[in-house]
């Protein structure tokens, strides 16, 4: 049995929570909040045993086997670190942090101390997307050569809204971006050639970005984020013998469609319960039961190389959240 803690009481967590029930030998034992009212808020919705009102004190329980940290961007650097010093194994809501430099800090701290880290990057624990995986490997569509994906929201949001707030990492590269930006990486790895543009906000948030990325090889991506529409939310990838498209939304869809040259198109469903965070949890048991402190499916050099790149992005567009 794994015994979870979550780090914060907000709409994530919830989710978190609801399928964290469908996990086999996982129980929901503690909740972690700033405040007691939240956390014992949350406790009784859920049913959680447990409830503090600090992360120091959740990060503390003896009782505890791992910690799902569900904090908005700008605490994921201090909530998970304080985990990691309780000793317990952490997954931390993507992206790991807000830049390179403390994201790197996590991932050496972890190593230090021995314990698993783990970003909670869903898409790549999903199983419709791992079959994607199997199918670009095995050959289905030849040399990938383009991937295309988007992810709009329509607003607007307020001035006081989190995603206008620099202070706590607002802007669509880091809330919305980093779902097509991981999907390139995981299909082609870290690119040699980066360009992007953006329209920023009166607080020097990216509203509307678009990315370009290229590899040695050939290939490139076209990827946009941004929070003034609502786009289709869709991803393709395109190779020199056929192409699979990825449906709203693409990171947890419902199918995918494989086109293959002189070949009727196949469905292919995806075979899910629940909200698709129950991934997640499968994994970090599986690598924690086989004395793991990293993920094969979500390595910590991947999640350093997307960091990488959001960093570079920001730079090219002006955005800081310094």
């Amino acid at each position: 049995m794994t015994r979870w803690g979550i780090l914060a009481t907000g709409h994530i967590a919830t989710c978190f929570a609801d399928d964290l029930r469908l996990v086999p030998d996982a129980e929901l034992v503690a909740v972690g909040s700033r405040t007691r009212e939240s956390a014992e808020t949350f406790a009784r919705r859920h049913d959680v045993p447990r409830a503090y009102a600090s992360w120091a004190e959740l990060a503390a329980d003896p009782d505890l086997d791992a910690i799902y940290v569900a904090t908005p961007h700008a605490a994921h650097h201090e909530a998970a670190l304080a985990c990691l010093a309780g000793g317990k194994a952490v997954l931390v809501e993507k992206p790991c942090t807000l830049d390179l430099p403390t994201t790197t800090e996590l991932v050496e701290t972890a190593r230090a101390r021995g314990l698993f880290l783990m970003e909670a990057m869903w898409m790549r624990t999903n199983p419709l997307i791992l079959r994607v995986l199997e199918l670009i490997s095995d050959g289905a569509i030849g040399e990938v050569t383009h991937v295309r994906a988007d992810f709009g929201v329509a607003g607007p949001f307020p001035p006081e809204h989190r995603m206008r707030n620099p202070a706590l990492g607002g802007g669509a590269l880091l809330d919305l971006g980093v779902y097509p930006l991981s999907l390139a990486h995981l299909v082609l790895g870290a690119p040699q050639h980066v360009r992007a543009w953006a329209r920023l906000s009166p607080e020097a948030v990216d509203e509307n970005t678009d990315i370009v990325l290229g590899w040695d090889s050939g290939a490139v991506a076209t990827l946009s984020c941004g929070m003034v529409g609502a786009t289709a939310i869709t991803a393709s990838i395109t190779g020199t013998t056929g192409r699979i498209e990825l449906p709203e939304p693409f990171f947890r869809p419902g199918s995918a469609v494989l086109h293959r040259l002189d070949a009727e198109p196949e469905t292919i469903p995806a075979d899910m319960t629940g909200g698709g965070y129950q991934y997640e949890a499968i994994e970090v048991q599986r690598c924690l039961a086989a004395g793991l402190t990293e993920s094969p499916l979500v390595p910590h050099a991947a999640t350093l190389e997307v960091m990488t790149l959001i960093d570079d992005i920001k730079a090219r567009i002006g955005v800081s959240y310094v």
